[in-house]
């Protein structure tokens, strides 16, 4: 299968709404293979080191930052985005002072490992040998899919092996990297490069298998429908514009617009808005919040880099470990 999936989760990350909270290998997408030509996506640019900010020059808050306290001990929680621009580094000293004081960073996934990714994305983003797309699709969901390859400059036959939802993936990914936001500028790559280089040990909140699992957990008729929603958003310019406001909230530390762009990406009755909603919110929540509490139980004091959506509102992992009576402050 071609290397080059877009963005994750995000959230996800394309760098479709509901991928946007995925977290994605960079390796997975640091070729462009023969589903993409080179001419469909802007250059991959190297992951931005760490720099030092000038006398004058002050690194502004971004994202979203908490400090969680339980039984005498200190973790932190950091809201990060899944792709981004180089410009975005280095993060907001309060960020780099909490790794710092950290002994784990815990990230969704440690991004650095591309194989098991590789092989959920068979597993589940493609049909059998002898199956494709164009079998699971009706006339009309494939009419509109031709004429959204050919404005991405792409062939039928290079995605035909892929499920509907990998192809809405990739093609809104493929419009958010002609715009500047790159894989490869993620969060989760300037946090990595920081534990490595202070020898600290890195923890997976979830699994590739089980991450990719959620989308396959669509059947037929939801996933081009999902489909459908993403080619419509992207004919009409609203793909780009959430994902693009997403990311700028996240750039600014703007929580009351993280707070509005959260609701709208999980309001109404599309399968993007209930499937982020339910699933990669609603029911991954629940399960990190648990994952990081048996974290904090043991003698680390760990930073947590995930996806900015997973720490807003009432279900957001801040909320719920407030219920498990964990004190949870914002620092901003």
């Amino acid at each position: 299968m071609p290397r080059y999936l877009t963005f994750v989760i995000a959230l996800f990350i394309s760098w479709s709404a509901n991928s946007m909270e995925m977290s994605i290998p960079k390796e997975v997408t640091s070729t462009v293979a023969s589903a993409v030509p080179a001419s469909a996506a802007a250059p991959i640019q190297l992951q931005a080191g760490p720099r030092e900010a000038g006398p004058r020059e002050a690194a502004p808050r971004r994202g979203t930052l908490y400090k969680v306290r339980h039984d005498g001990k200190t973790s932190y929680l950091f809201g990060t985005i899944h792709v981004g621009k180089q410009g975005f580094f280095p993060l907001e000293p309060e960020v780099t002072r909490a790794l710092a004081d950290s002994s784990a960073l815990v990230l969704e996934l440690d991004t650095r490992v591309h194989k098991p990714f590789e092989q959920a994305l068979a597993k589940y983003g493609s049909y059998p040998p002898g199956d494709s797309i164009t079998r699971h699709l009706s006339p009309r969901a494939l009419t509109q899919l031709n004429k959204a390859l050919a404005r991405a400059g792409l062939a039928l036959q290079n995605v035909a092996m892929y499920r509907p939802w990998l192809v809405a993936n990739i093609l809104v990914g493929t419009e958010i990297e002609k715009h500047g936001y790159h894989r490869s500028n993620g969060v989760e790559g300037f946090l990595l490069t920081a534990a490595v280089e202070q020898k600290k040990e890195v923890h997976e909140l979830e699994s590739a298998d089980y991450q990719l699992s959620l989308f396959a957990s669509l059947d037929d008729a939801q996933q081009e429908r999902y489909l459908m929603e993403n080619l419509e958003e992207l004919e009409n310019g609203r793909a780009l514009q959430k994902s693009a406001g997403l990311i700028d909230a996240w750039s600014n530390a703007d929580a009351a617009r993280i707070d509005v762009m959260a609701r709208e990406l999980t309001s109404g009755d599309t399968v993007s808005a209930t499937f982020m909603d339910r699933t990669l919110l609603g029911k991954r929540n629940p399960e990190m919040a648990a994952h990081i509490e048996r974290i904090m139980q043991s003698d680390q004091v760990a930073f947590v880099g995930i996806g900015l959506l997973h720490l807003v509102g009432d279900n957001g992992i801040p909320a719920l470990l407030r219920q498990r009576g964990y004190d949870v402050e914002k620092v901003y």
